[in-house]
């Protein structure tokens, strides 16, 4: 089959498993059909995926990690790690926004704007460090939805109105402990990724890298601290979603401002 072909075939699975996802809730939790063929279709999907981006990736001068193949990579990762999480935790409705997010992702880089962008040998270190960077903005990306989610029902329950798909989520305290779940293990991940810049980048303040070194030791201190409130004062409802929303938005600023400024705005690579 064609890159094109397949493409198609993955954001029509995509966009397939988040219908089957919000057809899922939106019916009472007696008359739920299994989830199986929702979550099937997400990881053909992620599959095909991982092919178009292996294909697009890698090359002779090295990894293409301009800004399209960079949303397409974290869009799949994120649908990957939703995807399996959801086999131990019930996070699958986050596969409501999370799939067809990813298919947007694939279509970005089939059929969006063609942007300058060098290639760049790396070596192992390096690599490890894009690696760890973009499977921990994957797990934050998705503490932040659980947040998202985690305040709608906050809100309904709140105005005394649990009706509606709100009767379909997990209890409050369950989605809470799942929030800090998920943040706790994207930190660590944030924290080793941190590490393995400052150990196999010669100078993460150099004037092309001190935005994003500074915008992600910004994010990593607000996790820091919304898991130490969390410890010591026990944070919950609307401060732990404020906190992981603010870290998320220094994090997204560091992973993705400079190049949407270098290639979009400059048209430079």
């Amino acid at each position: 089959m064609t890159p094109t072909l397949i493409s198609v075939l993955s954001v029509v699975l995509y966009f397939l498993g988040g219908v089957l996802l919000a057809r899922r809730l939106a019916l009472m939790p007696a008359q739920q059909p299994s989830r199986a063929p929702a979550l099937l279709a997400g990881f053909v999907a992620v599959g095909l995926h991982a092919w178009l981006l292996y294909r697009t990736i890698p090359s002779d001068a090295g990894l293409q990690l301009g800004l399209v193949n960079m949303v397409s990579l974290a869009a799949g990762s994120i649908a990957l790690l939703l995807l399996l999480t959801a086999l131990l935790r019930p996070v699958e409705n986050l596969g409501i926004v999370v799939l067809p997010m990813a298919g947007l992702g694939v279509a970005f880089a089939q059929w969006g704007p063609t942007l300058s962008a060098r290639s760049e040998l790396f070596d192992p270190g390096l690599e490890l460090h894009i690696v760890l960077s973009v499977v921990a903005y994957a797990l934050l990306s998705i503490a932040v939805l659980q947040a998202g989610l985690l305040a709608i029902q906050e809100h309904h329950l709140r105005s005394r109105r649990p009706g509606g798909f709100i009767r379909a989520l997990p209890p409050m305290q369950t989605m809470e402990q799942l929030l800090f779940q998920i943040l706790t293990l994207g930190f660590a991940l944030l924290s080793l990724s941190l590490l393995s810049g400052f150990l196999f980048i010669d100078d993460l303040f150099a004037q092309h890298l001190v935005h994003k070194t500074v915008l992600s030791l910004i994010a990593w201190g607000v996790f820091a601290m919304l898991l130490w409130g969390r410890y010591r004062f026990g944070w919950r409802g609307r401060t732990a979603i404020y906190w992981t929303l603010a870290g998320f938005v220094f994090l997204m600023l560091a992973y993705f401002g400079s190049k949407v400024v270098l290639e979009l705005i400059l048209q430079r690579g």
